[in-house]
């Protein structure tokens, strides 16, 4: 009996031993890793894929999308509203956010902070309302997952604020090489108009200090003229006048008029008077 004892002992010894060495064995093996998520970059942000599956085999489509900021859920069903506050379940704890209709039938709902955390802590994610029957989805790998989204998110929205910056830049350059093209233009019309204004007035100035040339031509022609007919009428009347005074005018002889001499006679000899006594010498 003894020995029956001792074997018990020491079958009972060995199974601890083991049991030991099994769960040493157990807490030195590396836990298995958690899936990684697939992040799809976009031209405005990335996302994740999730598929969501019902105990009937029904499946259906989401996304988690993020540009950076915040995560949202996009989904697609029929007769969406344009905005309802629908509940999401993680590990069978309600969370409600703002849904948003985008475009058809697809909605985006915009994830609070506090179902972001919950996602990254969570194990299964569950939506009621999207079809016939609650569909459910994993969260395996959700803590980096999410982590992983914003950052490609907030890089992916970089390089669009970049490209959109750098758009804005060449549209703005391209506005203002235009506007100074205008610009340029506008002043080189305006300065052909002015040259053509200014050679306009200088014709005209011309033109019009030619005429007013001609003009004082003409007029001191007129004036010469007008002096010439004054003097030679005056000259006429002076004429007249004069010829008037003098008509009937006989000027004084200076002379007496002239008569003929006496034939002339042999002078007769001395009688004793004198020698011119004698009248007739003078008859």
């Amino acid at each position: 009996m003894g020995l029956k004892v001792s074997k018990a002992v020491l079958l009972a010894a060995g199974l601890a031993v083991g049991a030991g060495s099994a769960q040493a064995a157990v807490k030195r093996a590396p836990a298995r890793a958690a899936p990684a998520w697939v992040i799809t970059p976009t031209d405005q942000a990335c996302r994740a894929e999730l598929e969501l599956t019902g105990r009937s085999g029904a499946v259906a489509e989401v996304s988690l999308e993020s540009d950076g900021g915040s995560i949202v859920l996009r989904f697609a069903r029929e007769e969406v509203p344009a905005v309802a506050f629908l509940p999401i379940r993680i590990d069978q704890k309600p969370y409600a956010n703002l849904v948003q209709r985008t475009e058809g039938a697809t909605a985006i709902m915009t994830l609070s902070e506090e179902t972001v955390a919950a996602l990254r802590k969570g194990s299964t994610l569950q939506v009621a309302w999207l079809a016939a029957e609650p569909l459910a989805a994993p969260l395996a790998g959700s803590e980096q997952g999410l982590v992983d989204l914003r950052i490609c998110g907030a890089q992916v929205a970089g390089q669009r604020r970049a490209r959109e910056m750098a758009r804005e830049a060449q549209q703005a350059r391209a506005e203002a090489e235009a506007r100074a093209r205008a610009l340029s233009d506008e002043q080189l019309a305006a300065a052909k108009a002015q040259t053509a204004a200014a050679e306009a007035e200088r014709r005209r100035v011309a033109a019009e200090a030619s005429r007013l040339a001609a003009e004082s031509d003409r007029l001191a022609a007129e004036a010469q003229r007008q002096r010439a007919l004054a003097q030679a009428e005056a000259q006429r009347r002076e004429q007249a006048a004069f010829a008037a005074r003098y008509e009937d005018y006989q000027p004084p002889q200076r002379w007496a008029p002239y008569r003929e001499a006496a034939p002339y006679r042999q002078p007769q000899p001395y009688r004793g008077r004198g020698y011119y006594d004698d009248d007739e010498y003078y008859n």
